[in-house]
C-alpha cells in the first residue's frame, strides 16, 4: 500500500524521456458491471461531404464508445438501424421510435475551406421529435478523437445534466520487465487509453503522480542520486524542475486548488510530516508537527483545509487540518485502515481506501453525515482518483500477479477496467479539464 511506500528506502534514477506521443490505445477498457436501466441511444456513422479521401478517424464510433463505457447508456448497433441519416431533413423518427430509441445523434464531416474538417452534428429528443443541441465545430486531422470525445461531453451534459469528462486525461505509472531489469514510466493517456505520452522512464520507482489544476504539470517523486526527490514537469515541454531534495522521505506531492502551492510529505526533521511548499520560491511551511506518520494530503477544494492520513491514534486513520494549520480533526473511525483520502471535485465527498475483512477496497464518504459506502471488491484496490465531474472513480487493483487500473461510479452501479497488454499499470490519477491551447 502507498502508505507502507512512503516509508521505503532510496533508490536510483536512470533516465528521463519525453514526447513519444501515438494515436494507438495503450490501455484496453472493458465494462465490468453496468446500469441495468441505461438509456437507448442511436449514435449514427457521421456522412462525409467530399469526393475526396474520408478521414481515417470514424468520429460516431469514438462518441458511441465514450457514451457506453460510461456504462449509461445503451447504443442501437448500426446493423440494426433501419436508415441512416446525416441531416435533420433526412431524420423520421419513426424509424427509432419503432427500436425503442429515446435519443439520436447523427453528424456529418466536410473539408474546411482553409484546410482540417468542419464536424456538424445534431441530437434529438426521439420521443418528442424535437432537436435538443446541434452545432459546427472546425478542427484539424490530429485533433478529429479530441473533437469527438467533445461531442461525446455534450451529448452526456444535454441528456443526463452532468458535466462529461471524456475530453480529460489521466496519468499512471506503468511497470514492465524482469524482476532485475525492470522499468518504470509515467504516461500520460486520454481517458480511453489512447494517445499515451510517456513523461519519464526509470529504472527505480516513480510514485505518487499529481496534476496542477490546468492540467499542464505534474508533480511526482522519482529518485535521484541514491534518495527519493520530488519533481514538477511540463507535460507539453518536458521542462523538469526538481523541488525538493531533503534528506530523509520526500513523498506525496499534490498541488492546491490555485496551483500555486504543493502539500508535501517530509521527513526533515526525523518524522514524517505534512508540509506545504509555494512553488514559485519552494519556501516551506511546516503543517503538522507529531511524532506519529503524517502523509499523503490532499486540498479540499476551496484550499482552506486538507487531509491526510495518520496513525498518530495507533493505525493509519484520516484527519482533517486547516490550511493555515493547528490542531488536526479526526473523520473516519469506521475500521481499522482508513487511508489515501481524495476529495470530490465539489467538496462534499471523500473516497478512501478502507480495510474491510483483510482486503483493501474504495470507500466514499459523505462528509456532512459521515456515512461511508464500500464500491469495490478487490483485495487490493489503492490510490482512488476523482473525475472532474465527480461521477467516477479511477483506481489501481490486481488482477492475477499484474497491476490494473479499474473505475467506478461513485454509486458502484457501474465498473471498467483498464489494463495493459504486457506489464503492470499503478498510480492513476485523473486530470482537470483541459482549457483550450
Amino acid at each position: 500500500m502507498k502508505f507502507k511506500n512512503i516509508l521505503a528506502g532510496a533508490v536510483v534514477l536512470a533516465w528521463g524521456l519525453f514526447g513519444l506521443a501515438t494515436a494507438r490505445a495503450e490501455l484496453e477498457i472493458r465494462i465490468t458491471k453496468g446500469e441495468v436501466r441505461a438509456t437507448p441511444v442511436a449514435i449514427v456513422p457521421f456522412g462525409w461531404r467530399s469526393d475526396g479521401p474520408k478521414p481515417q478517424l470514424d468520429v460516431a464510433e469514438i462518441v458511441e464508445a465514450d457514451l457506453v463505457r460510461s456504462g449509461r447508456f445503451d447504443a442501437l448497433r448500426r446493423v440494426d438501424m433501419l436508415a441512416y441519416p446525416t441531416s435533420a431533413e433526412d431524420v423520421d423518427f419513426r424509424d427509432w421510435r419503432i427500436m425503442r430509441r429515446e435519443y439520436l445523434l447523427i453528424g456529418e464531416i466536410t473539408p474546411a475551406p482553409a484546410g482540417g474538417y468542419d464536424v456538424f452534428f445534431r441530437l434529438f429528443d426521439v420521443l418528442r421529435g424535437e432537436l435538443m443541441v446541434g452545432a459546427r465545430i472546425p478542427t484539424s486531422a490530429a485533433d478529429l478523437r479530441p473533437t469527438a470525445h467533445h461531442i461525446a461531453d455534450w451529448v452526456y451534459e444535454k441528456i443526463t445534466g452532468e458535466k462529461g469528462a471524456f475530453a480529460t486525461r489521466i496519468a499512471y505509472v506503468t511497470v514492465s520487465g524482469a524482476v532485475q531489469s525492470r522499468v518504470h514510466s509515467l504516461h500520460v493517456a486520454d481517458v480511453d487509453g489512447y494517445n499515451p505520452q510517456t513523461i519519464l522512464t526509470s529504472r527505480d520507482p516513480i510514485m505518487s503522480p499529481s496534476w496542477s489544476p490546468d492540467g499542464e504539470r505534474l508533480a511526482y517523486v522519482s529518485f535521484e542520486g541514491g534518495r527519493s526527490s520530488i519533481h514538477m514537469q511540463e507535460v507539453y515541454t518536458g521542462r523538469r524542475v526538481r523541488l525538493a531534495s531533503f534528506k530523509g522521505i520526500n513523498g506525496a506531492p499534490v498541488w492546491s486548488p490555485d496551483g500555486r502551492q504543493l502539500a508535501l510529505t517530509l521527513s526533515k526533521q526525523r518524522n514524517p510530516d505534512i508540509y506545504v511548499m509555494e512553488v514559485a520560491t519552494q519556501r516551506l511551511r511546516r503543517l503538522t508537527d507529531h511524532y506519529a506518520i503524517d502523509t499523503e494530503p490532499d486540498w479540499a477544494p476551496d484550499g482552506r483545509s486538507l487531509i491526510f492520513t495518520s496513525d498518530r491514534g495507533g493505525g493509519p486513520q484520516l484527519y482533517r487540518i486547516s490550511a493555515q494549520g493547528g490542531e488536526p480533526e479526526r473523520i473516519t473511525f469506521d475500521g481499522d485502515y482508513n487511508a489515501r483520502g481524495r476529495f470530490s471535485p465539489d467538496g462534499k465527498e471523500l473516497a478512501f481506501v478502507h480495510r474491510e475483512d483483510g482486503a483493501f477496497r474504495i470507500a466514499v464518504m459523505n462528509l456532512a453525515t459521515g456515512q461511508s459506502q464500500v464500491l469495490t471488491d478487490g483485495h487490493l484496490d489503492e490510490s482512488p482518483s476523482f473525475a472532474p465531474n465527480g461521477t467516477m472513480l479511477i483506481y489501481a487493483t490486481q488482477a492475477g500477479d499484474r497491476g490494473v487500473l479499474a473505475a467506478t461510479s461513485v454509486d458502484g452501479r457501474v465498473q471498467q477496467r483498464l489494463a495493459l497488454q504486457a506489464g503492470s499499470v499503478q498510480e492513476p490519477v485523473w486530470g482537470p479539464y483541459l482549457r483550450s491551447r
